[in-house]
């Protein structure tokens, strides 16, 4: 194709359409001959699901015309046909020839620390790179004598050790955070590089998987090695060294390491995951600035993938090109809360995600396939500081532990997770059996009330909100669908608040980054994050 193209957003054209049928509507799209159309490519495809009887593709596309400039002054004031942006990745600076200055260090290997690390290597800043954890291969045998055994690692499990929280997940690559310089296909790029399949590149929803991510990950690490990089494993940071300057300012200067060991370094990528408690309070009794911050408690719903795909894409159910069907859902309840749906794992499984031991805390995980029996969400009712814990900025902490030691009780103070059914939930009364929905949550699930380890709030809510929805999702409260408690890990409760410069308010040369810093929300958002930190840190360090 030529240099003259032009992104065509919004182009819809029905299940099961012929090749041909696309230039066609191309051409009847931006009212061109045929002749004027030199090809086009793939930029992004989803759905529009709305009628299930005509269910449509909605295609992006990038589109070689003979004549651009004539088409995009036709369609100037159409947002849906634009000049094809540059999204090729413009490094913001490089280390000089023969760089020998400190070091910079990344705390964490989640997706944020992974991209913070390599692009600081790509810039040949040679970063060091700590995870209180272990390789992901070991962390996963680790995670998985949690899940068969009921033997839980506090230093290696689904919360840390290399790939993050992210790695035990769907493996969803799509955020809603602005992203004007296109950072988002650089990590999609990247994955690419690393063995992810091409599709993330297009599809409108892209996912992973955890055994791709595996893989992935050990690849980008190899990468990050071989530009100088140096990975350290089971190193959890316990102190700063700090030095007061003659502003009056504190500056960082150091890390003292759990074995007593000081690492020298001026700069530090804070990328810890939003399980990172016992940093979180070191920092907080270091002086750096942290406040409270909204996050949301709930459970993880469980339904059959099969009444899901019914219920979004009618006859067109098991389509190749549809997938197993997800779903997104809100209720604002008349007590003042909001529930709604978080992480939804089409065809994939609730696990294990404590990081603590005594306390239950549940999370959703799929494959690339998505080809188990159940779908799996989160149900999560939004708190906040000021009215649900006022007590400091360490205050949701305390309350997430709260309610996740009262789960480990409910399920037997084994590691299983306490469960209802919907129908027993609705009639107020506990589960003693369960029905045709089998949970897939590992070691095992206890049928009991969840009442006891869910605050009222949250209970009113979802008597509300489960009636609400099972109205926009056939099934959604059919009596045998199974909730397992609790999700309490949605977000870190917390802020490590940072200014323009991404650095610290208050400690200069500390970076807060990604989910446990409170800037993120999942793979994709915590990656773009790890970027911008990583380049704040290079534009100082050259």
């Amino acid at each position: 194709m030529g240099d003259a193209m032009i992104r065509l957003s919004g182009l819809k054209l029905p299940l099961d359409h012929s090749a041909e049928a696309m230039p066609a509507a191309i051409c009847d799209r931006l009212g061109l001959e045929p002749h004027e159309l030199r090809g086009h490519s793939l930029v992004r495809r989803g759905n529009d699901a709305r009628r299930r009887s005509a269910i449509l593709l909605v295609y992006t596309l990038d589109v070689d015309l003979a004549d651009e400039a004539a088409v995009l002054a036709r369609f100037a004031d159409d947002h849906d046909v634009r000049p094809t942006p540059d999204t090729g990745y413009k490094f913001v600076t490089h280390a000089p020839d023969g760089w020998q200055g400190k070091r910079p260090v990344v705390i964490g290997a989640g997706p944020c620390g992974l991209f913070a690390g390599l692009i600081l290597a790509q810039m040949g800043f040679r970063p060091i790179i700590l995870d209180r954890g272990k390789v992901v291969r070991e962390r996963t045998k680790d995670t998985w004598d949690l899940w068969r055994r009921a033997e839980l690692n506090p230093d290696s499990n689904v919360q840390f050790g290399e790939g993050g929280a992210g790695t035990f997940s769907d493996g969803k690559l799509y955020c809603r955070v602005k992203d004007p310089r296109f950072l988002g296909r650089k990590v999609l790029e990247e994955f690419v590089a690393a063995g992810a399949p091409d599709d993330i590149l297009w599809e409108a929803h892209p996912h992973i998987g955890t055994f791709r991510l595996v893989t992935m990950v050990e690849a980008m690490r190899r990468q990050i090695e071989a530009l100088g990089g140096e990975y350290r494993w089971q190193q959890r940071v316990d102190d700063l060294v700090l030095e007061r300057t003659g502003t009056g300012e504190q500056r960082l200067r150091g890390l003292v390491l759990h074995d007593g060991s000081v690492i020298d370094t001026d700069h530090v990528v804070l990328a810890v995951g939003h399980s990172a408690r016992p940093t979180f309070a070191m920092l907080h009794g270091r002086g750096v600035h942290i406040e409270a911050k909204p996050f949301s408690i709930g459970v993880r719903i469980e339904h059959p993938q099969s009444w899901v795909d019914r219920a979004r894409y009618g006859q067109c159910a098991g389509h190749p090109d549809l997938g197993a069907a997800s779903y997104s859902l809100a209720h604002h309840c008349a007590n003042g809360r909001t529930v709604y749906s978080f992480c939804m794992c089409p065809g994939g499984r609730v696990v294990a995600a404590t990081s603590e031991e005594g306390r239950v805390v549940t999370n959703g995980m799929s494959q690339y396939s998505r080809a188990e029996f159940n779908a799996n969400s989160g149900l999560v009712v939004g708190i906040d500081p000021a009215r649900d814990y006022p007590d400091g900025p360490l205050a949701g902490i305390d309350l997430q532990r709260h309610w996740e030691s009262m789960a480990y009780v409910a399920g037997g103070s084994s590691y299983w997770a306490p469960g209802q059914t919907v129908g027993d939930f609705l009639a107020r009364r506990p589960s003693t059996q369960l029905g045709e929905v089998v949970p897939s949550y590992k070691p095992g699930v206890t049928p009991t009330d969840l009442a006891r380890c869910l605050p009222d709030y949250v209970i009113e809510a979802f008597h509300e909100a489960l009636p609400a929805f099972g109205r926009q999702i056939a099934h959604y409260d059919h009596p045998d669908a199974v909730m397992t408690g609790v999700e309490t890990r949605t977000s870190s409760p917390i802020r490590i608040t940072r200014g323009k410069d991404f650095q610290s308010l208050n400690v200069i040369g500390l970076y807060p980054a990604g989910e446990g810093a409170g800037y993120a929300g999942g793979i994709l958002s915590a990656a773009i994050d790890g970027i911008k930190v990583a380049e704040a840190v290079g534009i100082q360090l050259a």
